[in-house]
């Protein structure tokens, strides 16, 4: 995630900071201020935060711990005002196994707060009551509460959050993953309405988390009704034949030429019939920044992606450029360079289908490229 930064990494994954959390700790100083109280209360309140953002923190590995059980990586964990995100490289597909990592959070947060709660009585006694005041109460009881209301805000059936996912999970025991989606979305969309009315009246916080709530519903039924459209798909139905490549030996002056030349950006880099590189455009721009006219295409080419036979299907091509960063990624035909795949081609494909799909029932399936006339 951009404007963050690698603090700590924990279980081979790297925990990070965003730059906006700066402004939570603004905030506190500021409201430490305003109520004219010492900087010793300041560093109580931030010492409290802090111990906050780590029971999120480990909320969040609960998640990331279950998917790796999966096979599923996490490439990290990044802390912001709001709370924490795991970015899992994917999210499980088997119903069984997207509940299992939804709970993980909220069960972390249910056992520090039993294990707190087990603290607290060894030293203190059990509690005979509730605290009238958080603020006041000590730092056991409100690390203890804390984390139940953690725990039963994640529960909250809000897709995308843990409740939301595991409600989808559970959804889809019964229904197609895609209505099951749609379905968890749009409860968790309307419970995102009434966060935003009681924030407006009430908590402008409950705002901020009402718009999360509904973008995050939107983008996952957006992902998901992606994935159905793919699904059918291969490589060799979405692959380019037409396009420009690049020798190592070439001058950079042969890249510009076939920029300005047509709409290709990046280009293939083939030597004896095999992809050594990539450029891009940005690094063309670069290597002739830096050597101008003498520079050749070897001195700024990148390693290409892995090739992919062209019978391969095309989602996970899709999901490898995106979480890669990849402009292209070659097609072999049983080893034999015949193609490469961009992400706009891979939409056009999608449009195309779309459009044949709107237009009458049943319609036939593009063809391969390589079975099309003319």
């Amino acid at each position: 995630m951009s404007w963050s930064w690698k603090i700590v990494e924990i279980a081979g994954i790297g925990v990070r900071i965003h730059a906006t959390f700066l402004l939570l700790v603004v905030w506190l100083g500021a409201r430490t201020v305003a109520r004219g109280e010492s900087f010793g209360a300041f560093a109580s309140v931030l010492s409290f935060v802090l111990l906050l953002f780590g029971c999120i923190v480990l909320h969040e590995l609960g998640h990331a711990l279950a998917a790796r059980r999966f096979g599923i990586g996490t490439r990290d964990i990044t802390l912001l005002p709001i709370g924490g995100v795991a970015r899992l490289e994917r999210m499980p597909r088997d119903a069984k196994q997207e509940f299992l990592v939804a709970m993980a959070g909220p069960a972390v947060n249910l056992a520090i707060a039993a294990g707190l709660f087990a603290v607290s009585t060894l030293l203190q006694g059990a509690p005979t009551s509730l605290p009238a005041d958080l603020e006041t109460a000590g730092l056991l009881e409100r690390l203890i509460w804390v984390n139940v209301a953690l725990l039963v805000f994640n529960l909250v059936p809000a897709f995308p959050m843990d409740g939301g996912r595991a409600l989808r999970a559970l959804l889809a025991t019964r229904l197609p993953f895609a209505t099951a989606t749609r379905a968890a979305a749009g409860l968790g969309q309307g419970i995102a309405v009434i966060f935003g009315l009681v924030g407006v009246l009430a908590n402008p916080f409950l705002v901020f988390i009402a718009l999360f709530v509904w973008i995050g519903a939107a983008a996952e039924v957006e992902m998901v009704e992606l994935e159905t459209a793919l699904r059918p798909l291969n490589l060799g139905q979405a692959m380019l034949t037409e396009f420009h490549s690049l020798r190592i030996d070439d001058p950079l002056s042969r890249g510009v030429e076939l920029t300005l030349a047509s709409s290709q950006k990046d280009f293939p880099v083939v030597q004896d019939g095999v992809v050594r590189g990539i450029v891009t455009q940005g690094s063309l721009v670069r290597g002739l920044a830096r050597d101008g006219g003498a520079g050749t295409i070897g001195g700024v080419m990148e390693p290409p992606p892995a090739a992919i036979e062209r019978s391969e299907p095309l989602g996970p091509a899709l999901e490898r450029m995106q979480t890669e960063r990849a402009p292209l990624i070659p097609v072999v035909d049983r080893g034999r360079f015949v193609g490469i795949v961009t992400v706009d081609n891979v939409f056009e494909l999608i449009r195309f289908r779309s459009a044949l799909e709107a237009r009458v029932p049943g319609p036939p399936a593009l063809r391969p490229q390589s079975e099309r006339s003319g």
